[in-house]
């Protein structure tokens, strides 16, 4: 006995060493044979980070397992992936490791997990999945029937958490399913047998851009019967759900050379009406127990047919109900007299001949009934629409009878009595002459709350009429916050605007009693970025909480408003267009009284961008100087120094520039120029530092005089640098040169240059103005230089009066040059020219009203001196002498 268990330790001890050491014996083998595989059948880039084998987890069968595939094709898909995947499996009998090079290998069992197929056809009929290469012609003989890589003669198959994409560019249609789990069991190494399937995921189908499934739930458990070698598959016994509505298939799949034959049918197992309900999403329909239902829903389909390059299956697939109701129990409404009378067909077997008819769908709601009929045409290509809608519904009872989760409260009255008629070409290229629609709609007592606007908004009513090429917005009333709009107009492309998504486009005569601009604006989110210098504080907005214009809307808009209110500034009697596009306002002809004057303004806003910015063309017109400069950051900013200035101005500005969130200029932006003309003004100093700290620094300049009437000013501006020109004005005879810079962080450099008389410079130039005459002294004025530094709440005044006694001192020596050369030329031309010298008698006079007797001989002697010193420089040292 000891001997027996000997032998059997060392058997499964050689066993288990057998298979720790087969994956390294045999998994060079089996890569070398995938590749060879691949390189021999695949026209593709194939990788995969790792492969392993392994027997322990399969034993008495082997596992390869390829972790982290993919498949990437080559022209005319070049890049794209075709395949790719966590972790193929496959597993075989270890017997099949032990063969040759040249022999097949046979797969026994196929796991696939996370994997994502990506099928793509393009719009020549180009498929990427079309990667096999083509072997060549060979002549084959009876006893050649092996070659070398894999044979799938399957008995399980899984596919795990999977997606799966298709794309047919051709013919415009997407359908994917995501979340995929499929199970397979039967023997597919014989030609005729039964495979077992279960199957569920998610679908979604677009057809020509149209959505007709969203994330449904499919579900099949289904028996299928394989022939093999004539490659046609047969429904059994089977039962599948989309959503909640179940189905049952009969018929067959049949897969030929050229093409596939298909007949198949389906159809509700039951006529309970809940089986309309389950059609749509759970996100919707909720959970249906519960649920009290009458009448009946029948679905009734047949698909037959050939599948080829050009043809589709015909279709016939009736949809039913009639006299049917639905109650949930947790809501306190009925929905009855249900009808629907609806089919789906294809007499062709082309698929632009696919259509939906529907004949009748009817609910009622309380006392509102409402009904719908038409059709829906050439699906795939240019689809036709001839629909019909009337009725009359109160909104609210939609919440109140099915369980919706909507973030608004549906309410407010919905009446139509409309017929359209229309082809998509014609809405997408806005060729609005071919859209027919006759009939009427409005809506009544509608309320909207959104997070996006501070104030619910009131619609009291809206009706729109619809007559061939024309759409009418007979009235609109609406309410939010303190602002009230009333509107007319017409709108160009509603149909469009709603099937398509285009932008919204019309003309509208807008009216307002008050318009408050913060009824429309979001809160200011307090995360913004502050940034504080020493002058001021510069906020830079949060894009997120940013204020945009629509961008579905492309309309012009005529307004007149009594009142609008825009933070602390009132506008009254305000005028103009407003033509909204490409989130773009552009305003024109605006008109407005404001701050006791009138305003105009052109210029446009723009929010496309991650900043909005803004263009202006504003004239001011006999505004309040006082008012207007408290009212508006941007004036404050232009020119601080008029805030202590009361009275009249006209000004017009023309500036660009950046935006805050709330559509609020970002001063340190802005470029542009401005001039200014102040009408009439009073300064009050107290009110500005820099105009008080001047009037201390220079004693005899008396503000209380200071004159600007029919001042005139022009300012360039950039980068937050303001750039005045020169300009004049009069303090009470004093004229006052003013020009130089500011910033709109407040600081400053200006020169101001005074034209002061002499005899306001005191003492320092007492000495220069006694060598003038008393007019002379009373009229001489003398250029006082000022330099404006620091910033407006704190000014550093510099007074150089060194330049001003330099001039004058210089003016009173050039005129007394000129004054001797005169007095010189009129004596040595009496002198040269014989004229004869005044008699004893008038000299002696003069002599006597100057105090000192002189003969005539003596005056021409001193006349003569002061001519001669003048002329050489002794006069000139004696004014030096006289100014030190």
């Amino acid at each position: 006995m000891k001997k027996i268990l000997k032998i059997f330790g060392i058997f499964v001890l050689i066993l288990v060493i057998g298979l720790i050491a087969a994956p390294f014996l045999f998994k060079g083998t089996i890569e070398k044979l995938i590749k060879k595989t691949i390189n021999n059948n695949v026209n593709a880039q194939v990788e995969w980070r790792d492969l392993d084998l392994t027997l322990f987890s399969s034993f008495p069968d082997a596992t390869v397992v390829i972790k982290d595939f993919s498949v990437v094709n080559n022209d005319p898909f070049k890049g794209d992936t075709l395949a790719s995947g966590e972790r193929l499996e496959l597993q075989m009998g270890i017997k099949q490791l032990l063969k040759k090079e040249n022999e097949q290998i046979k797969v026994d069992e196929l796991n696939l997990e996370k994997a994502y197929i990506n099928i793509k056809v393009d719009s020549l009929g180009n498929a990427n999945y079309d990667i096999a290469k083509e072997q060549p012609q060979t002549i084959e003989t009876p006893t050649d029937t092996t070659s070398s890589g894999f044979t799938f003669d399957l008995s399980h198959y899984e596919i795990k958490d999977s997606r799966i994409n298709y794309l047919d560019e051709s013919t415009k249609t997407f359908f994917k399913l995501k979340d995929v789990n499929h199970v397979g069991n039967g023997d597919l190494s014989v030609s005729k047998s039964t495979l077992e399937t279960q199957t569920n995921a998610l679908v979604s189908l677009d057809l020509d851009g149209v959505n007709y499934l969203e994330d449904h739930t499919i579900t099949l458990d289904a028996n299928f019967e394989l022939d093999l070698d004539k490659q046609k598959y047969t429904f059994l016994e089977n039962e599948a759900k989309i959503n909640e509505l179940p189905l049952t298939f009969n018929g067959f799949v049949q897969v030929n050379e050229d093409n596939n034959d298909i007949d198949i049918t389906f159809k509700t197992p039951s006529s309970d009406f809940k089986n309309f309900l389950a059609i749509i999403p759970k996100t919707y329909s909720k959970n249906l127990d519960g649920v009290d239902t009458t009448g009946d829903f029948i679905v009734d389909g047949k698909i037959k047919g050939i599948v080829d390059d050009t043809h589709i299956p015909t279709l016939d697939i009736k949809i039913r109900s009639s006299n049917a109701s639905f109650k949930y129990a947790e809501l306190p409404k009925r929905v009855n007299n249900i009808t629907i009378n609806a089919d789906i067909k294809n007499e062709t077997g082309i698929v632009e001949d696919t259509y939906i008819n529907i004949g009748n769908l009817t609910f009622k709601i309380d006392q509102d009934v409402f009904a719908a009929k038409g059709s829906f045409r050439n699906l795939t290509e240019n689809m036709l629409v001839n629909l019909s809608l009337k009725g009359s519904l109160d909104l609210a009872n939609i919440e109140k009878v099915y369980p919706l989760n909507l973030e608004q409260d549906l309410n407010g009255r919905f009446t139509t009595d409309l017929t359209t008629i229309f082809d998509m070409n014609s809405v997408e290229r806005e060729q609005y002459q071919n859209i027919k629609s006759n009939g009427t709609a409005s809506l009544k007592n509608f309320s909207y709350k959104s997070p996006d606007i501070p104030n619910e908004l009131k619609v009291a009513n809206a009706d729109v009429s619809f007559k061939p090429g024309n759409i009418s917005l007979n009235s609109f009333a609406a309410t939010s916050g303190q602002t009230d709009i009333s509107a007319t107009g017409s709108i160009q492309n509603l149909i469009p605007f709603l099937m398509s998504k285009q932008d919204l486009k019309g003309n509208f005569n807008v009216n307002s009693n008050t318009f408050k601009v913060s009824d429309f604006m979001v809160a200011e989110d307090n995360t913004a970025a502050t940034k504080t210098t020493s002058e001021n504080t510069v906020t830079t907005p949060n894009n997120n909480e940013a204020i945009k214009i629509p961008d579905f809307l492309a309309a012009t808009m005529n307004f007149n408003v009594k009142k609008v209110i825009y933070d602390d500034i009132e506008l009254s009697n305000a005028t103009g267009t407003i033509a909204i596009e490409d989130e773009k306002a552009s305003l024109t002809n605006v008109k407005s009284s404001l701050f006791g004057g009138n305003i105009a303004l052109n210029g446009n806003v723009n929010t496309k961008g991650n900043t909005p910015t803004f263009t202006m063309d504003l004239d001011l017109n006999s505004i309040d100087i006082d008012q207007s400069f408290k009212g508006l950051d941007l004036l404050q900013g232009l020119a601080p120094i008029a805030k202590a200035l009361q009275g009249a101005l006209n000004t017009n500005i023309k500036l660009n520039g950046n935006l805050n969130g709330d559509l609020t200029p970002q001063l340190q932006t802005i470029a542009g120029n401005a001039f200014a003309k102040v009408l009439t003004a009073k300064v009050n100093a107290e009110q500005s530092p820099l105009l008080a700290r001047l009037s201390e620094n220079v004693a005899f300049l008396n503000l209380d005089n200071l004159n600007l009437n029919n001042l005139e000013t022009y300012l360039t501006f950039d980068n937050g640098n303001i750039q005045v020109k020169p300009f004049d004005f009069n303090i009470k005879g004093i004229k006052v040169t003013a020009g130089g810079t500011h910033g709109l962080d407040q600081n400053m450099n200006y020169n101001v240059t005074l034209d002061v008389p002499a005899k306001y410079m005191g003492s320092e130039v007492s000495g220069l103005l006694s060598k003038l005459s008393a007019q002379e002294r009373e009229t001489m004025t003398v250029a006082l230089p000022i330099g404006l530094t620091g910033t407006f709440n704190s000014p550093k005044v510099n007074l150089n009066t060194q330049a001003a006694v330099n001039s004058l001192t210089q003016r009173i020596i050039d005129k007394q040059k000129d004054d001797l050369k005169d007095k010189g030329k009129d004596l040595l031309g009496n002198i040269l020219g014989g004229n004869k010298p005044k008699d004893s008698t008038t000299v002696q006079q003069d002599s006597v009203k100057a105090g000192t007797p002189k003969t005539n001989e003596d005056a021409i002697k001193d006349a003569a001196k002061d001519i001669l010193g003048g002329l050489f420089g002794k006069k000139k040292t004696k004014a030096k002498d006289s100014v030190n």
